[in-house]
């Protein structure tokens, strides 16, 4: 992935140039100090798919900038500033990411995976599992990880962030009505009734504009005091992704490539890092139907003998939640399965610590036993 770095402190090139550098799969192809020689610079270089950009500089500010690159579907924007208080405003452009100075590597991390997400979404509108080709007439709608919405004619544009709950929430309700009142509640509650009513309005007649350039302006219905989202032949990756679970009950040699693709299109949990709070419910339920899913799919591979690729699957799951004590235990026999008493014992000792500092307590006696017998079928060995 190609980004530029746009920001009026050099300083800032070379910090965020030496981080980005640590990233695999990253190449900053350019840095300005001002928005008129990136924009140059965009307009000769199609390629480029990522921009961090500094709010506050001399002449143009990065607000202006990333409006004026609204139309380009192909390139995200990262804000990056030192001003907490241009978050809002920033998010109404719907820009990717906003970061705030001090950027740390972790969180930085962050961002470039959620763009890589996007990318594999996006630039064809083809999804990992068997779904519609992308030549097809299809809407492809991405929900895990972010939310997107593609088609042949491209992908939309969200004009606020609002507008884009609101298609959110519409969304988990596909084909039925929602009374003006919930979502008052849900998405304005924040706000006086009476603005809320207002930005309500608003926000729909921004969502039907994003939409029309997809033809789907007309998917937005208001109907009895409330709106309805109609989509006729989408394709949506979270209803596509428990559709294929819940179609593969048994995890077998001749169905383990599936899964493996059923896997790899779990991109992020619902709705990615917007966490609405409506959504809550619905977030964590696919989160424990993707670990159910990936502990089934791992079991498998150890019993055929692929650690390797169980293990990388746990680690996943262990990243997402390191107090998971299913996933380690599943860890730490891999680790007895290799004879490798050495990273056994550093996980069980590793996990042990964090119980301890996280919660304050002791290991299972389950856990205490899992270790014991795994440690003892060392005795003897050299």
């Amino acid at each position: 992935m190609k980004v530029i770095l746009v920001d009026d402190e050099p300083a800032m090139h070379l910090i965020l140039g030496k981080m980005l550098s640590k990233l695999p799969g990253v190449q900053v192809a350019g840095v300005f100090t001002d928005t008129d020689s990136a924009f140059s610079f965009l307009r000769q270089n199609a390629d480029i798919e990522l921009a961090f950009v500094d709010i506050s500089m001399p002449g143009e500010s990065g607000m202006d900038f990333a409006t004026k690159l609204a139309a380009d579907a192909s390139l995200q924007i990262v804000f990056v500033t030192s001003h907490k208080e241009f978050a809002l405003d920033a998010y109404e452009l719907s820009v990717m990411d906003y970061l705030v100075k001090p950027v740390s590597q972790e969180r930085l991390q962050q961002t470039i995976r959620r763009a890589l997400a996007n990318r594999r979404w996006a630039d064809s509108t083809q999804l990992q599992i068997p779904v519609a080709a992308p030549a097809s007439d299809k809407i492809v709608i991405t929900t895990l990880g972010d939310i997107t919405v593609s088609g042949k004619s491209g992908r939309v544009k969200w004009i606020s962030r609002k507008s884009t709950e609101l298609f959110a929430y519409l969304l988990l309700h596909h084909g039925r009505r929602v009374p003006r009142s919930s979502l008052v509640k849900d998405i304005f509650g924040e706000m006086h009734q009476a603005n809320a009513e207002n930005y309500l309005n608003t926000s729909a007649y921004q969502l039907r504009k994003s939409l029309e350039p997809l033809g789907l302006k007309e998917a937005v219905r208001s109907e009895n005091d409330g709106y309805a989202l109609e989509l006729k032949d989408a394709v949506i990756d979270h209803v596509e992704f428990r559709a294929q679970v819940d179609k593969l009950k048994r995890i077998e040699a001749e169905n383990v490539e599936s899964a493996l693709q059923i896997e790899r299109s779990y991109t992020g949990d619902l709705f990615g890092d917007k966490a609405y709070v409506w959504a809550i419910h619905e977030t964590e339920r696919f989160a424990e139907m993707y670990a159910s899913f990936i502990k089934r799919l791992a079991a498998f591979l150890m019993d055929s003998g692929n650690t390797a690729a169980a293990s990388k699957l746990l680690l996943k799951l262990n990243e997402r939640n390191p107090l998971d004590e299913s996933v380690i235990r599943e860890l730490m026999s891999i680790h007895g399965m290799a004879g490798d008493k050495k990273g056994l014992t550093a996980l069980y000792v590793d996990y042990v610590r964090l119980l301890s500092r996280e919660l304050d307590i002791g290991p299972s006696a389950e856990m205490v036993r899992h270790y014991g017998t795994l440690i003892n079928r060392f005795s003897g060995k050299k």
